[in-house]
């Protein structure tokens, strides 16, 4: 009782200067309007609606690494609807803008159809062309009213409140700007907003833990263009007048500098650079070619010494605080495997010759235009199995692999997963399938911590299911407490406890590699696929590693290894494939495969087969 006391109070205290500043920061917001003349006013009303159109972008470019530069067309179209709607159809302000939001996030899921095809510069160059063309639109169409503009846009009616007044608009203004923020930051901080985070940092990982990486890039953009929406909505209300240099060029540039400068990877980093650089440009105002070549310069500068805003800036003085001190990770923080509790299906499995493959692979080949990296390669993996494949380098080992996951569609074949096709299936629906895998070379999520990189495979919610976000959050705060204790208990079972927060970048090698395979196992797969998972560790972490795959296969999963480490396929294997040159040399138990006169000519060529020693299985046994 006394130790939940002691815990109560540290969070009570730990909580408490946050709650305060909180606090702080709503008094400082709500007296801010009797501070302030007229125009200050003003400002800071355009300063809030540049904070939510930054957020927008930030959202999409910072967190879901989509390049935007059509956020601006956002912008317009929900002014422009609302401006047009109330103007010539004869709408209330608040139905107009209900509707103009929804024009907006229409345009955001047309605007993210290029995003399924291109990426990088590629992107960035169709949205900006897709910005300039609205320009174009609004400059020309009569019913934009062409270079003038649309005036006489009515006062939004709020409850009697006069909103014509600058300083009663500014709260409204502000109360819509906290619950955006709010709301930003919620995704951001659960399962939507890891997934988004994980697509950034490496979008074929994040599609093979069950990221659906096509609707998440749609999502990005929609979530951005609702922000554009709100925010022109707001404008439209404030100014009561548009015209096409609202939305031109040089604003699109400037609120790409906003989030540059402050953080795309932050959003109230985004916040922090749109209210600065507008203030900054107010007092530029009479030196605009000055002001636009500033900006740009400083655009220069943060990308090239700060890439992560001013945001990341006490991140990276901290991170060299720790080097210079030789502030490093202890590797005896890694504590023991946990073994799962064994099913028996494996052994059961074993012996069941009758029963369903958990894997078929039938004359698949795959051929890169003049190269055949596959050809015809055929076998079949029972359930239970743990199934080595072997084979020199640039045999096609990996390549089959990507071609079962689902990275590439084989040009001839079929692979079948327990008895059902999902030849050229995606390595989302893979994922949902129960196919889970490593990657040769380390594909961890640099930018989440080891945690998060957990709960990215463990939550399996389909993207469609954003609508919770806005009608059902509670639902989603439930599902998050959940899916942390699952996290913690996965990290326990590994041993990565004390690394929960840690970058996996900061982390030993050999860690990272654990890492990897806890994260495969967080969704569950009745089949793992693992490539090369001992490469780059030394002996007792290639004896660590063989417990762990002895432990997985034992739960009831299926396994199968490529692996340069003949030791460890050895003594782990219950049968082994050999490719080479893209074609299956032998297939057998390891000592059938380690005799075979092809398998040893592939490996040493004739002039060595004699003097080829046989590994010791001992090596790496339990």
């Amino acid at each position: 009782m006394n130790d939940l006391l002691r815990l109560n109070d540290v969070l009570r205290h730990r909580n408490t200067p946050r709650l305060g500043g909180l606090a702080a920061l709503i008094a400082v917001a709500w007296i801010l309007p009797y501070q302030l003349g007229g125009y200050a006013i003003h400002v800071v009303n355009i300063a809030l609606v540049f904070a939510l159109l930054a957020i927008g972008m930030g959202l999409a470019m910072g967190i879901a690494g989509q390049i935007n530069l059509a956020q601006v067309a956002f912008f317009g179209v929900s002014a422009y609807a609302t401006a047009i709607l109330t103007t010539h159809s004869g709408w209330g302000f608040w139905p107009a803008a209900a509707l103009a939001m929804v024009a907006s996030a229409l345009v955001g899921l047309l605007v993210g159809i290029p995003a399924l095809r291109m990426q990088s510069h590629y992107l960035g160059i169709v949205t900006l062309g897709l910005a300039l063309g609205f320009i174009n639109w609004t400059t020309n169409a009569e019913v934009a009213g062409g270079a003038e503009g649309i005036s006489a846009i009515p006062v939004p009616p709020m409850f009697g409140i006069d909103l014509s007044s600058e300083y009663l608009y500014y709260y409204l203004e502000v109360i819509v700007f906290a619950l955006a923020l709010v709301f930003a930051l919620f995704v951001v901080r659960t399962g939507l907003g890891r997934r988004l985070m994980a697509m950034r940092d490496d979008p074929l990982a994040a599609g093979a833990v069950g990221a659906e990486i096509p609707l998440l890039r749609m999502t990005a953009f929609m979530l951005s263009s609702v922000f554009g929406g709100v925010a022109g909505v707001l404008y439209v209300g404030l100014i009561r007048y548009i015209a096409p240099e609202t939305f031109n060029i040089a604003n699109m540039f400037l609120l790409l500098a906003m989030v540059v400068i402050g953080g795309r990877q932050s959003l109230v980093g985004c916040v922090i650079g749109a209210v600065g650089l507008t203030l900054i440009r107010e007092q530029l105002v009479d030196y605009p070619t000055y002001a636009q070549l500033g900006f740009g310069l400083v655009v220069v500068l943060m990308v090239v010494f700060a890439p992560t805003g001013l945001a990341g800036v006490p991140v990276r003085v901290k991170a060299a605080v720790d080097r210079r001190r030789g502030r490093t990770v202890d590797r005896a923080s890694l504590q023991p495997f946990q073994p799962y509790a064994p099913t028996g299906l494996g052994d059961a499995n074993e012996k069941a010759g009758d029963a369903v493959p958990m894997l078929e692979i039938d004359q698949v080949s795959k051929h890169f235009r003049g190269l055949k990296a596959l050809d015809e390669v055929s076998l079949t993996v029972r359930p239970g199995e743990i199934r080595g494949i072997v084979g020199p380098n640039g045999s096609g080992k990996t390549t089959l692999f990507n071609v079962v996951s689902g990275f590439y569609r084989a040009t001839r074949g079929g692979v079948r997963l327990n008895g059902r096709g999902v030849t050229g299936v995606r390595p989302y629906r893979l994922s949902a399938l129960g196919v889970a895998r490593t990657f040769q070379n380390l594909r961890l999520f640099g930018d989440l911590t080891v945690k998060d990189n957990i709960l990215v495979a463990l939550d399996r919610t389909r993207t469609y299911a954003i609508w919770r976000y806005v009608m059902w959050p509670v639902g989603i705060w439930r599902q998050e407490r959940r899916l942390n204790r699952q996290a913690d208990d996965l990290l326990a079972r590994f041993g990565l406890t004390e690394f929960a927060q840690a970058a996996p970048g900061s982390l030993p090698y050999g860690i990272q590699r654990r890492i990897e395979i806890a994260r495969a196992m967080a969704g569950s797969p009745r089949l793992l696929l693992l490539d090369e998972p001992a490469a780059g560790l030394n002996g007792e972490e290639v004896r660590q590693l063989a417990e762990i795959v002895r432990s997985i296969r034992d739960s009831g999963v299926t396994v199968v290894l490529i692996e340069h480490n003949m030791g460890l396929v050895m003594s782990l294997c219950e049968r082994v494939t050999v490719l080479a040159g893209g074609k299956v040399i032998s297939e057998g138990t390891p000592d059938e495969v380690a005799a075979d006169h092809a398998v040893i000519e592939a490996y040493l060529g004739d002039s060595a087969m004699a003097d080829m020693p046989l590994p010791d299985p001992s090596e790496v046994s339990s």
